[in-house]
């Protein structure tokens, strides 16, 4: 039966979707609620007017350990969408998964920038040991930004960097201007240093290459390998100089990371430049319009170094945890324009998908964000993520802490290094 489903998709995959022969009931199971649950239950409403399927989201803010005990007991919904493709990636290996319609790979390849990344992103090891596809990318974010206030970049004269080499001559020449470049902030309560992993995870990708950040992310480069500690150590080239951040460098691990851009917004400014996820504006002043009041551009890539132009990001990935037809359709219906324009309209979208249109984006900033990751020539999720959660959700934070309070990268990274040994 297996087969015949996902013979009978791909050519739904390579002509546009186009309905189904029969409805069947589908529910697909989320990490959304409030406003991305109406966001979402807005785009399954499109495919279940084209296709005539009984479709029902269901979403839960505990996804990662109810999707799991739905597994184990038997009552998995048909569609889940994973925010974390390594919990996907053993689901699969424990023989949870469908792996996709043939072709779904190959159109991911096509047709989303950076395709590549995002096959292998989906790629897993299945119960028979071998790899298949399974998971389709589907609504992302990026985590590659820089925040600013295009007003002080007015005053001062200053141009919005286009390398990393501009970025840290800008860094130096704000420093010898009189002010401070960076307001950094690490504290989160519990998850203190979390910040400080996206720093790293971006230097990784703009000093080593995509395939030196996979083995890192699955220990096979360890954690106290000279490129890892180089890529600490590039982080502590910003974090750990008392001229370049706000507070001087004692502050970056006590400042809560929601109050740290503020000092973009002080006059005179307290910094000029705040590295965060798409997220940050979320706690910006009241009041304040992206675009206008604060702006963003790309955490630049090195020009001496051959590694395009990266980006780190996260999002969802999409897997089959419930075999019926309706779910094949509703992954193919996933490759159509329609799918990603109907989110794109409202809020809370990107997508590499090179086949939208721009247009259709209700949110300026957001189509601006989107660029980002079209513009992508390699797309990682986000490593710490990735990795277990005693390391990524543990020691790395903790480690960070540890080494922009002084302690040298050598030592952070053996450390965690030694954390992740103790739970092989």
């Amino acid at each position: 039966m297996k087969k015949l489903l996902c013979a009978g998709v791909a050519a739904i995959a390579v002509t546009g979707f186009a309905g189904s022969a029969y409805a069947e009931q589908l529910t697909v199971f989320g990490p959304w609620l409030g406003p991305d649950q109406e966001n979402v239950e807005a785009v399954l409403k499109v495919f279940a007017d084209q296709s005539g399927h009984d479709v029902r989201y269901v979403g839960s803010d505990s996804f990662e350990q109810q999707i799991v005990v739905d597994m184990e007991a038997g009552s998995a919904p048909n569609v889940a969408a994973f925010p974390q493709p390594g919990l996907a990636s053993d689901m699969a290996a424990r023989g949870f998964l469908t792996p996709l319609a043939d072709g779904t790979a190959d159109w991911l390849r096509e047709n989303y920038a950076a395709g590549d990344s995002w096959v292998a992103l989906g790629t897993y090891k299945g119960q028979d040991g071998a790899e298949h596809f399974y998971g389709f990318p589907y609504k992302n974010d990026v985590k590659s930004l820089v925040w600013y206030v295009p007003e002080n970049f007015e005053d001062a004269g200053y141009e919005v960097p286009e390398t990393m080499e501009d970025l840290k001559a800008l860094t130096e020449q704000i420093v010898a201007d009189g002010e401070t470049p960076w307001c950094i902030g690490l504290g989160s309560g519990a998850a203190t240093g979390w910040p400080a992993t996206d720093w790293v995870e971006d230097l990784m990708l703009r000093t080593q290459s995509a395939e030196d950040y996979d083995a890192w992310v699955a220990n096979e480069l360890k954690f106290d390998d000279p490129k890892v500690i180089a890529a600490i150590e590039e982080f502590g080239w910003f974090a750990r100089n008392d001229d370049f951040v706000a507070g001087g460098a004692g502050a970056v691990s006590s400042t809560d990371f929601r109050d740290s851009p503020k000092g973009l917004f002080s006059s005179p400014p307290q910094c000029y430049m705040h590295h965060q996820a798409s997220f940050i504006p979320a706690f910006f002043p009241e009041g304040t319009e992206v675009g206008v009041d604060a702006d963003f551009f790309y955490f630049p890539a090195y020009a001496d170094k051959d590694l395009g132009t990266p980006v780190l990001g996260a999002g969802t990935t999409w897997v089959i945890t419930n075999e019926n037809q309706a779910a094949h359709d509703l992954i193919a219906f996933l490759q159509t324009p329609e799918a990603h324009e109907t989110w794109m309209a409202r809020k809370g979208f990107l997508t590499p998908f090179k086949g939208v249109n721009p247009d259709a984006f209700g949110d300026p900033t957001l189509r601006k964000m989107n660029e980002i990751l079209l513009n992508a020539t390699t797309f990682r999720f986000d490593g710490s993520d990735l990795m277990p959660g005693g390391v990524g959700a543990g020691s790395f934070w903790t480690g960070m802490v540890d080494y922009t309070g002084g302690k040298s990268a050598e030592e952070v990274a053996a450390e965690i290094q030694a954390s992740w040994d103790a739970l092989k």
